[in-house]
């Protein structure tokens, strides 16, 4: 069998693709433990990792864990029982058969381009299961967390106002005036 430079092609087609769909894909950063003590981490993305995320497929936000936000953090006091804590934070992801005084809320965000959030808020109760203390370090705000997801909230108001304009009818006539209103 005679190789021509046709046949090299159409054989080494398959192997340049697949070549080609693995530097596509790429491994996800290795995580490394968060420590409730430190708060919320975030890792930011290189310019050289924004550049290439424009020829990488769509990524979808991804939240798991139980968001603890700054303020939920402070209505939090020693002496609370296990319900009320579950009533303020929730249910908690992680909660030890062989810890069964600590319950642990890990939380974390992988934003589609490549941006990373985690944090741990660890409670801990005594033996008549109240709250004795809890570790959480600096975590972000509601707002924050919201303009995090969500974008900027200055944006969200700018569009909830066009969109209530719409709604109120005052959308503007051909003519240059806002409807219900004559000259």
């Amino acid at each position: 069998m005679r190789l021509t430079p046709l046949s090299l092609l159409q054989r080494s087609t398959p192997l340049l693709a697949a070549a080609l769909l693995a530097g596509c894909a790429s491994a996800p950063a290795p995580v490394a433990p968060v420590d409730a003590k430190q708060g919320a981490q975030t890792t930011q993305i290189t310019q050289v990792q924004k550049f290439l995320w424009f020829f990488s497929p769509y990524r979808p936000d991804i939240q798991q864990g139980n968001f603890v936000s700054k303020e939920m953090l402070a209505q939090l006091k020693a002496g609370m029982s296990k319900d009320q804590v579950k009533f303020l934070l929730g249910t908690p992801l992680m909660a030890d058969a062989f810890h069964g005084q600590r319950w642990d809320y890990p939380f974390r965000l992988a934003k589609g381009n490549g941006e990373l959030t985690t944090s741990t808020v660890v409670v801990f109760f005594d033996k008549d299961d109240k709250v004795m203390s809890f570790e959480g370090g600096e975590l972000p705000t509601e707002r924050e967390y919201i303009a995090r997801i969500a974008g900027d909230l200055k944006d969200f108001r700018e569009a909830e106002e066009v969109k209530d304009n719409l709604k109120a009818g005052k959308a503007p006539l051909p003519g240059g005036q806002e409807s219900g209103q004559k000259r």
